[in-house]
């Protein structure tokens, strides 16, 4: 079996389809998938793409890199990171402008506590030097 760990994401699709109060039929159409293939993605039984668990994130209305770390395509650690750049970008009280100053500001302070290492998220901006 592949490093998916689809019987997690399977308890945790079937856990989140309950608490939005839907059947497998409604999600299962609002997903745009069929539902036998998500049956058995709950059962444990299939391995979703993460296109697919996207759109099952998006009828759920929930973060898709949720269920992503849940299916073991996005590591633990980087969730947090991935989920405030996701906060900030959905965010339709502020313009794009602000969304992009926003996200450069968080990746600085990242940079400075050490935990940046995304080489592209600087876009070549020198930072500040200390003496």
């Amino acid at each position: 079996m592949a490093s998916l760990n689809v019987g997690n994401l399977g308890e945790f699709l079937r856990e989140q389809r309950r608490q939005a109060q839907l059947s497998l039929r409604q999600l299962a159409d609002a997903a745009g998938v069929s539902n036998p293939y998500l049956s058995q993605i709950e059962r444990g039984l299939r391995k979703p793409s993460a296109e697919i668990l996207q759109q099952l994130a998006k009828a759920l209305r929930i973060s898709a890199e949720t269920l992503y770390v849940q299916a073991g395509i996005l590591d633990e650690r980087d969730r947090g990171e991935v989920e405030t750049r996701a906060v900030i970008l959905a965010d339709p009280s502020i313009n794009e402008r602000q969304k992009q100053v926003l996200l450069q500001i968080y990746e600085s302070f990242r940079k400075e506590n050490g935990l940046g290492a995304d080489p592209d998220a600087g876009h070549g901006e020198p930072s500040p030097s200390t003496n």
